[in-house]
């Protein structure tokens, strides 16, 4: 009789009120390890990634099935004072050292949680760290290296190239990579290509029964087309940017057309009577929200595995994303599953495009949702966490 395995998720925050993508993989991936392992989550007390504020309670409890771990932050952070830093970081000489007190300042910074980590070593046969980027992975994974396996969530964004992080993806003992794109984009930057455990396995999506268009439309009072994003509502997702874009195509459109958000945003919206922010929603709504929209955008120009194309796509409906973010306009490409842009012109006009042609969208939404479900089904996704956990 084999010892059932003990893992390790460790993330910045964690629950069902935190709607970031890297943070419901984690929850998702954590709840779907069940059947293979043990499951404990180490976590701050944060819900907001803006100042990590501590706002759940520190202890030990269980959320579905899975043993989480909360640590109070050290310290809350001053979004305003942390962009200036960024920025003198990015557009300024710097030494290592610098780059090194930056990812302590980012945080979260948990002296509690980096404890934990430490004095766990022994009782755990694998850590899972998600995202390169937060204090969380970039201090705690180094005390564990040989358990580790990172999920860094990477994109081609200015951080990936800083010299602090190259060691980072030199040290665990595996690395999950979303998409193949995400994998090479690692491999060119860091030179950690070669390594045999490495592994391409992505995220499933879980999708709630009883889904209901009309349930969201009638709620909302929404009997118009409308344009779907849904995430967090911030200037690092380029939502500015869309919001721009869709008030401009309103201005020379005559067809009815809403752009819904869905998420908590971090920035005054404009006051438009065709824009309609609804906040931080369930999962069911969510799900309503997609089965009833027109189409869903996403104008982010970083993303490693965007969650919610794949949600639109199991859904069956087509998406529109930015094609300046090479991992979405090659999804869009591998999938068939929908319309990339690079500028406002090409995002009117696939817009009017999807609008206009019902067809189109149908289509587009059924090639988005025969690609879903063979490449990020939970069951490929776990065959391969299986065979990587078996050589922990």
């Amino acid at each position: 009789m084999t010892t059932q395995k003990r893992v390790a998720i460790v993330v910045q925050r964690y629950g069902e009120e935190v709607s970031g993508g890297a943070e419901l993989h984690a929850r998702w991936l954590a709840e779907r390890l069940l059947p293979l392992a043990e499951i404990h989550v180490l976590t701050t007390c944060a819900i907001d990634y803006v100042t990590w504020a501590n706002e759940y309670p520190a202890n030990t409890t269980s959320l579905n099935g899975v043993i989480v771990h909360r640590f109070p932050v050290d310290k809350p952070r001053d979004w305003a004072a942390a962009q200036k830093q960024t920025q003198a970081l990015l557009l300024q000489d710097h030494t290592l050292f610098d780059e090194i007190a930056w990812v302590k300042e980012q945080g979260p910074y948990s002296t509690e949680l980096l404890t934990a980590v430490r004095h766990s070593h022994a009782n755990f046969d694998a850590y899972i760290f998600f995202t390169y980027l937060y204090a969380t992975t970039y201090f705690g994974l180094p005390l564990v290296s040989e358990k580790a396996i990172l999920v860094p969530t990477a994109h081609d964004e200015p951080f990936l190239y800083l010299p602090v992080f190259r060691p980072l993806f030199h040290l665990p003992g595996a690395i999950v990579y979303n998409t193949l794109t995400e994998k090479a984009l690692v491999n060119r930057v860091t030179e950690n290509n070669g390594r045999s455990q490495d592994i391409v396995a992505g995220v499933g999506v879980n999708v709630p029964d009883n889904v209901s268009a009309a349930r969201f439309r009638q709620k909302y009072q929404i009997d118009t087309p409308f344009l779907l994003y849904v995430g967090r509502i911030a200037h690092g997702k380029n939502v500015p940017e869309l919001l721009e874009d869709f008030q401009r195509f309103r201005q020379h459109s005559k067809e009815p057309l809403k752009l819904v958000l869905i998420g908590r945003a971090n920035f005054a919206l404009p006051e438009h009577p065709d824009i309609v922010p609804l906040g931080f929603l369930s999962e069911q709504e969510k799900f309503d929200a997609l089965a009833a929209a027109t189409a869903v955008v996403m104008p982010s120009l970083y993303e490693s595995l965007s969650m919610i194309v794949l949600e639109a796509w199991l859904m069956g409906q087509p998406v529109l994303v930015n094609g300046r973010c090479a991992v979405l306009k090659n999804q869009c490409r591998r999938s068939n599953g929908g319309l990339y842009y690079t500028s406002y012109e090409e995002f009117a006009l696939a817009l009017q495009q999807l609008l206009s042609d019902p067809d189109l969208r149908k289509r587009l939404g059924r090639q988005g949702q025969r690609f879903a479900e063979a490449e990020y089904h939970w069951d490929t996704i776990l065959d391969r966490y299986r065979q990587l956990l078996d050589q922990f």
